[in-house]
C-alpha cells in the first residue's frame, strides 16, 4: 500500500524564498558573511515573534535588504556608540530654548536618522505650547515623551506627522512613517476592512495585502477582527488596536504613537510592547507619548516636556532609571 503523498504549504516555500533573497542581496551589497547571518537571523526572529510573514512585515526582500545594507554602511561610517539592542546608533537629545525662525516639515533621505527636530516651537492662539525643542531619533530607537497635561505632547506628535505647522524651527523626517493618534480618529461608519483598504490604498498597498497584514497585526494585539464590523461599534480599546495596526500597515521607518495603550487591558498592553520591540529590532524608530511610569523601563530614552507654567527647564533621561536635569540659564 503506497503512502499518501505529502502536500507542501506554499506559504512555507514563499517565506523561505524571501529569506534566501534577503541574504543574497545583503551579500551582494558587500556585507561580510557573519553580518549577513546575524542580520538574517534577527530579521527572521522578529517576523516569527510578530506572527507576520516577512514579506508583509518588511516588504519585498531585495528592497528591504538594500535599505538595511545602506543603513548599516552609513552607521559604520559615521555613527556614534551603537545601541545595546541593535546594530543601529543611539540618538541624543538636547532640549533648550532659543530664538526660532518659521519652518515646516521636510523629508529626510535614506539614513539612520528618521526624525530630527531643530529649535521647534508651536503656538496655539497666543499661548506658546512648545519652545526650543531639539530631538533626533535614529532607526532602532524607542523614545517616550512625557509631561503634564497641556505640556504639548500630542502637539509634538502632530507636528512630526505634518498635521500642524511649527511656528518656528525645522522638522525633518523620513517620508515613510505611520501615525496612531488618540481615540476618536476613526470613521465610525466605515468597517474594519474598509479602514484597512482605505489606508492601504493611500500607501500603494494592494487590497488583499492590506487586509491580511492588518488582521495579522490585530491578532498580535489580541483581537481576531471581524472585517464587516463598523468602527463606531468597537470598544475604545479595540479602536486603539485598529489605530496602531493602521499606523504599521506598510512597515514604516518611523512610528508616531500618541498614548497607544489607551483602553487596552493588561494582556493587550503586553502584546503592544511585544510589537514595539519587534519594530525596534527590525530597524524602525518609535516616538510615543505616555504617562505610564512603567513604560520608562521599556524605552531607550525619555524626554520630559515642561509643565505649562514653566519657562524652559527640561528633563532628559538618556537611559531608563537615570535622570539628568538640564536647567535654563
Amino acid at each position: 500500500m503506497s503512502r499518501p503523498e505529502e502536500t507542501k504549504d506554499p506559504a512555507v516555500d514563499t517565506t523561505a524564498e524571501w529569506y534566501r533573497s534577503f541574504a543574497v542581496e545583503l551579500a551582494s551589497r558587500g556585507l561580510p558573511s557573519s553580518e549577513v547571518e546575524r542580520t538574517a537571523a534577527s530579521t527572521r526572529a522578529e517576523a516569527e515573534a510578530a506572527g507576520v510573514p516577512p514579506g508583509d512585515l518588511y516588504g519585498p526582500a531585495v528592497l528591504y535588504a538594500r535599505e538595511v545594507a545602506s543603513a548599516l554602511r552609513d552607521y559604520q561610517a559615521d555613527a556614534p556608540t551603537p545601541a545595546p539592542h541593535s546594530s543601529l546608533p543611539h540618538a541624543t537629545a538636547d532640549l533648550s530654548t532659543t530664538d526660532l525662525t518659521t519652518a515646516s516639515a521636510k523629508t529626510l533621505p535614506a539614513t539612520p536618522v528618521v526624525l530630527r527636530l531643530t529649535d521647534v516651537s508651536a503656538r496655539r492662539g497666543r499661548r506658546t505650547v512648545l519652545s526650543g525643542v531639539n530631538l533626533t531619533i535614529h532607526r532602532g530607537e524607542v523614545v517616550a515623551v512625557v509631561g503634564a497635561n497641556g505640556a504639548g505632547k500630542s502637539t509634538l506628535l502632530q507636528l512630526c506627522a505634518g498635521l500642524l505647522r511649527a511656528s518656528g524651527g525645522s522638522i525633518e523626517r523620513t517620508p515613510n512613517f505611520g501615525y496612531a493618534p488618540q481615540l476618536d480618529s476613526l470613521a465610525p461608519l466605515l468597517t474594519v476592512d474598509e479602514h484597512l483598504r482605505l489606508f492601504g490604498a493611500a500607501r500603494g498597498i494592494r487590497q488583499g495585502r492590506s487586509i491580511s497584514t492588518g488582521r495579522r497585526l490585530l491578532t498580535r494585539l489580541g483581537w481576531t477582527a471581524r472585517g464587516d464590523q463598523p468602527a463606531g461599534t468597537l470598544s475604545g480599546g479595540t479602536q486603539q488596536k485598529l489605530n496602531v495596526a493602521l499606523a504599521q500597515l506598510d512597515a514604516p521607518d518611523l512610528l508616531l504613537l500618541d498614548e497607544p495603550y489607551q483602553g487596552l487591558d493588561a494582556l493587550a498592553y503586553e502584546d503592544l510592547w511585544a510589537l514595539i520591540s519587534a519594530w525596534r529590532t527590525s530597524g524602525a524608530g518609535v516616538l510615543l507619548v505616555t504617562h505610564l511610569l512603567r513604560d520608562v523601563d521599556l524605552v531607550d530614552r525619555v524626554v520630559e516636556l515642561p509643565a505649562p507654567q514653566e519657562d524652559a527647564s527640561r528633563t532628559v533621561l538618556r537611559m531608563p532609571r537615570r535622570v539628568q536635569r538640564k536647567e535654563s540659564a
